[in-house]
């Protein structure tokens, strides 16, 4: 398991902007929210969901303990989202492989660690 931090109670928290495809507009509003999760070899781990804030970020804050027994062929978590629109899936993102958080995470402190994911498009 890679060493996300000294402290194995600290919390980690990923986060994602989504904006609208051609005016590049933030995703805003109750209707929506973002599930992520950590694709396995067997399956996925539910890890947190969030609505959106009034920049169309997404929060979702965990602890280590949500990633339970890493796989031995495990270093890294496979992150995806689904983001919903009043419960219908409106974007199912590509599967992150292998993200190194590590290389990612941001340390606040109070906070935790952070994992930015980017920015993603939504819309035809």
């Amino acid at each position: 398991m890679s060493k996300f931090s000294l402290d194995p109670e600290m919390n980690i928290e990923v986060t994602a902007r989504f904006i609208s495809k051609g005016d590049d507009a933030p995703i805003t509003g109750h209707e929506y929210t973002v599930r992520l999760y950590d694709k396995d070899l067997v399956g996925s781990d539910f890890l947190g969901e969030s609505g959106l804030d009034e920049k169309g970020m997404a929060r979702i804050k965990f602890s280590h303990a949500a990633f339970g027994e890493w796989d031995s062929l495990e270093k890294y978590p496979d992150f995806y989202f689904i983001l919903l629109k009043n419960g219908t899936e409106v974007l199912h993102s590509k599967v992150m492989q292998d993200v190194d958080v590590d290389f990612l995470e941001q340390f606040r402190m109070g906070e935790g660690e952070v994992v930015e994911l980017g920015t993603f498009l939504v819309g035809s």
